[in-house]
């Protein structure tokens, strides 16, 4: 009988078509990749999410393979090309938590400009501060959004109620301008811009994509926010960029380090310098977890695989 593995959490709807189409389905969310090793050997199908790499190493295992499912956006976890000269069908599911990303990104934008965290924090201290709590209006703003695919484009369509001038870069796209949505490049960005929003994937050429150049030619100390991949912002030159005023804000759902119990001494430092400040709002990597999106994500997939 087919074999498929799904390696991470994953809503039942993934298992139970699976199950339709013939395989035996293994779903093991916290397998660890020397299990992954060992049970790809047999295995047709693989799905996975951000947690396990899946490199040339363990690909060699994987005789049966024919495909690899990633719930989400994102495939720099996979050695695509290799997987590809083995004739291992590789597909993601971006589709499916675009709105997810795109709402979360607004949230973060509108929490840093109304100062919604900030003072929340404060009531909670007994400290009931208007005047220094006045927030700055979205309406009539110009957002900069770098990487205009799923998420990028979502969270456009989010902005257009607003009443905001859209200045969009898209190194692989061109003609997408429509309304409120003007296609720009980076010098115009970083120049023009409010607000920036990255929606870049991470590849060797967008690490550290948000440097310290890219910070200090910001002219108009715009508000950052980056719900993409931490390692294409540099976390000192972001600190930097705080500390001389190049931006206004930022709001972080990934940095370049997720994982606490691996930080170094200066990773540690950084990241309790950032929680003091009170405009930079940090969430755990959940732009794309909501509750629809897990379903969502799941149906993308066995669409794309199978229809």
């Amino acid at each position: 009988m087919k074999k498929a593995i799904i390696a991470t959490s994953a809503h039942s709807f993934l298992k139970e078509q699976l199950e339709q189409k013939g395989y035996v389905v293994l779903h093991e969310p916290n397998m660890t990749y020397k299990e992954l090793s060992m049970q790809l050997v047999d295995c047709e199908g693989l799905i996975i999410s951000t947690r396990l790499s899946i490199d040339k190493v363990l690909l060699d295992k994987a005789l049966q393979l024919k495909w690899i499912g990633r719930l989400g956006s994102g495939m720099e976890l996979i050695d695509v090309k290799y997987a590809e000269t083995r004739q291992i069908r590789c597909v993601s599911s971006p589709e499916g938590n675009r709105n997810a990303v795109a709402e979360h990104a607004l949230g973060m934008v509108l929490s840093l400009m109304h100062k919604i965290f900030h003072s929340h924090n404060e009531v909670k201290n007994k400290l009931w501060q208007r005047e220094v709590n006045r927030g700055i209006e979205l309406k009539g703003k110009t957002v900069g959004i770098i990487g205009f695919g799923n998420t990028g484009s979502a969270f456009a369509q989010l902005l257009t109620s607003f009443d905001t001038t859209i200045l969009a870069y898209d190194k692989y796209k061109k003609e997408f301008a429509r309304n409120n949505i003007y296609e720009a490049s980076l010098e115009q960005i970083v120049k023009q811009s409010d607000i920036i929003s990255l929606h870049i994937p991470l590849t060797p050429d967008t690490v550290h994509f948000a440097n310290h150049q890219f910070f200090q030619e910001l002219q108009k100390q715009p508000y950052f926010i980056n719900t993409a991949r931490g390692q294409v912002h540099d976390t000192k030159a972001l600190i930097n960029a705080l500390k001389n005023k190049h931006i206004a804000g930022a709001a972080l759902d990934v940095l370049e380090n997720e994982h606490f119990d691996t930080y170094t001494h200066e990773q540690n430092e950084h990241i309790e310098w950032l929680l003091q400040q009170h405009n930079v709002i940090i969430t755990p990597h959940i732009a794309g977890y909501s509750k629809e999106s897990f379903y969502l994500m799941a149906k993308v997939l066995i669409e794309k695989l199978f229809l």
